[in-house]
């Protein structure tokens, strides 16, 4: 997928150079804090921040032998000191840590990078969103419960409301990423047997993190579980308005749908006049995969005692994978919502397809308060609605016509029990309650 990747910078936060990058700079800043106390000497510290380095390929020809990751990287960069003419220094590297000392406080420093282009994404889905919306704001369509139609609603309206679940999305992103800023290097049972807690605090401190405040040899894993749900909830938004477009693009709906390059792109090997909403599609499709690493993350916060490593192969695909996906959906819902095509007409003629129908629940309220009893009235305008439904007949000329609701209701009155702009008169103040509600940028 990442040869393919839209936005190949979260694809190289995930590959072993940066992973091993990044634990490189917590090594160095592991020296670096040390020798400002003097545990290690100042001018080791300095020859490893100069000369310390790595080659990939060798960090993985060392561990087919050793068959552990981070022996094999040390070993590997103290090659690197030796040919250097800093071997002696090489001897403070690692001095202190325990292995997952460097990896989960590495990891926090890649999560760190993916969440900043995360927010990046969702903020770009967001702005899209709101203009869309504010351009459908009075565009007037039908609304459907159970795939029925029901009363008429805006389009505007739709995307309103992916845009406020999209604000809380951040939100969430945003809380679970902070969760995530914690490093730990309190040694292999979590005691700091071997540095301060001082010293914790000052390497975290140089990477841009926060000592965990207690850790076991791992930090606290329902941290990356609530990372990786709100990356399921932002792929559950993405799937929400992917599957919204797929239905509107039905042909016997025909009222939007996503962006097709005429002249170019074929929707079937068979059949020429194809428009298949197939990023819809693969946006639904992946969203479950994101969704389903939610679950996996869960089962990764209860370990034995103070650490086994069941979470870590489980990480080593979720953590990236959920990220990438993620991004990638934030990507490809941002071009289908930019480039969605709105069939406006469509809209009016399926609204009235049912020829007053939906205003059902209008003239109910209306006879209502005229001084019928709403079971009566209930029962009038179900007669009606069910004849017209099943004749295709016109339920509005029904109504004006008939004797009972004639005796409560003028003309002019069965005229408004049919307007489409009293049913709509609320949405300049559902507008300024979405998008006057403080926001996060």
């Amino acid at each position: 997928m990442i040869a393919r990747y839209t936005r190949p910078e979260m694809g190289q936060i995930w590959t072993d150079e940066n992973k091993y990058r990044q634990w490189l700079n917590v090594e160095l800043a592991a020296a670096e804090a040390l020798s400002e106390r003097g545990e290690v000497p100042t001018e080791a510290a300095s020859a490893l921040r100069n000369h310390a380095d790595f080659d990939v390929n060798r960090i993985l020809e060392i561990e087919k032998e050793v068959r552990h990751d981070v022996i094999a990287f040390t070993t590997a960069v103290a090659e690197v000191m030796k040919a250097k003419g800093a071997g002696e220094a090489s001897r403070w590297l690692h001095f202190g840590l325990t292995s997952n000392d460097v990896v989960d406080t590495a990891q926090a420093l890649q999560l760190k990078e993916s969440a900043d282009l995360l927010r990046e994404g969702l903020l770009s889905l967001l702005e899209v969103l709101e203009r869309r919306a504010n351009e459908f704001k009075h565009t007037v369509a039908i609304g459907r419960t159970h795939g029925v139609h029901a009363e008429p609603v805006t389009f505007g309206l739709r995307i309103a409301l992916w845009w406020d679940e999209g604000q809380r999305a951040l939100r969430r992103l945003d809380a679970a990423a902070e969760d995530l800023r914690y490093g730990k290097l309190s040694g292999a049972v979590g005691t700091l047997a071997h540095l301060q807690a001082e010293d914790e605090e000052r390497i975290c401190e140089k990477l841009g993190l926060r000592a965990a405040p207690i850790a076991s040899q791992v930090v606290a894993r329902d941290r990356h579980a609530a990372f990786v749900c709100a990356l399921a909830l932002i792929a559950a938004l993405c799937e929400k308005i992917a599957l919204e477009i797929r239905h509107l693009q039905r042909t016997e709906v025909r009222e939007a749908e996503e962006p097709f390059a005429e002249g170019q792109q074929k929707g079937s090997s068979a059949m020429p006049h194809k428009r298949n909403p197939v990023v819809s599609e693969q946006i639904c499709g992946l969203a479950r995969v994101v969704r389903s690493n939610a679950q996996a993350a869960f089962e990764n916060i209860a370990l034995w005692h103070e650490r086994d490593i069941s979470h870590s192969s489980v990480e080593r695909v979720i953590m990236p994978d959920s990220c990438i996906l993620t991004d990638y959906l934030l990507v490809k819902t941002h071009w289908l919502v930019a480039g969605m095509r709105v069939y406006t007409q469509r809209m009016k003629r399926n609204l009235e397809s049912t020829k007053g129908l939906v205003f059902s629940g209008q003239v109910l309220l209306d006879l209502a308060a005229a001084g019928m009893l709403r079971e009566d009235a209930y029962r009038i305008v179900q007669t009606e609605a069910m004849r017209a439904w099943h004749d295709e007949s016109d339920f509005r000329a029904a109504i004006t016509s008939h004797p009972e609701v004639c005796k409560r209701l003028t003309p002019e009155q069965i005229d408004e029990a049919f307007s489409v702009e009293r049913q709509l008169r609320s949405v300049d103040a559902i507008f300024g309650r979405v998008f006057g509600q403080s926001r996060i940028r």
